[in-house]
């Protein structure tokens, strides 16, 4: 679960916590949802704001007093298509709102998504493939001899003469390349468009298509979701 609080509608601080395991409370947070400032304040009974692409997680909030779930309805971007993910549309209409239109958003998470809107405010489309890290997750845990490879600050050795070096060679380069022609693609039809990284791979993948592509100006903000949040709640 990703945790952002917001005081007189100003980002304070953002964290990280694990899924719920039991129902919330009607008045009451569970401290493990908290992070150590909150805790301390013994703020335990305030506002939530949630946009959830988990159902169970979801069902846990249902008791919760002062509880307002963000739903795609929320959002003035316009041709959003029924299933598509909240957090995708959050990312899209905060970053949209904050940096301007056109947009195309890349998101490095567990997923690695790509969506643009345009001037107009409406969705163009994107694409979903899996994220950075759980391509490695993967070829560890779906392959016998294959080791698990920790990401790095710079670029490995494209020809390695080694596993592991082999594995982040073959990741990681593919991955900047498929983010690289998506960006290069986007360019052509909307050439002044803010392009921008976010998500919690977002300063990692800067990083390597800096390195890798130095021609392109690439934002990363892994705050997105959160603005769209924000928007949602004050047109509502």
């Amino acid at each position: 679960m990703h945790c952002a609080w917001f005081e007189d509608g100003k980002l304070v601080s953002i964290w990280d916590t694990k899924h719920l395991t039991q129902e919330v409370r009607s008045n009451r947070l569970p401290p493990t949802l908290l992070n150590d400032r909150l805790i301390e304040q013994q703020s335990t009974n305030i506002p939530v704001i949630l946009a959830s692409v988990v159902p169970k997680q979801t069902e846990l909030w249902q008791n919760y007093a002062d509880l307002q779930i963000i739903t795609l309805r929320d959002l003035k971007l316009t041709n959003i298509y029924p299933t598509m993910g909240i957090d995708r549309a959050l990312a899209l209409w905060g970053g949209s709102e904050t940096y301007g239109y056109p947009c195309l958003v890349i998101d490095g998470g567990t997923a690695l998504t790509f969506t643009g809107a345009n001037k107009a405010k409406e969705l163009i489309g994107g694409a979903i493939l899996p994220g950075l890290r759980s391509q490695f997750i993967t070829l560890n845990q779906k392959t016998a001899a294959l080791p698990k490879v920790d990401l790095r600050e710079t670029l490995p050795p494209r020809w390695a003469t080694d596993t592991n070096n082999a594995i982040a060679s073959g990741i990681i380069y593919t991955t900047i390349a498929g983010i690289y022609s998506y960006i290069i693609d986007w360019l052509q039809t909307y050439p002044d468009s803010q392009i921008i990284l976010t998500g919690g791979d977002a300063d990692i993948l800067s990083k390597y298509l800096n390195q890798q592509y130095r021609e392109i100006e690439i934002k990363s903000d892994r705050n997105l979701i959160f603005y769209g949040m924000k928007l949602a709640i004050a047109d509502n």
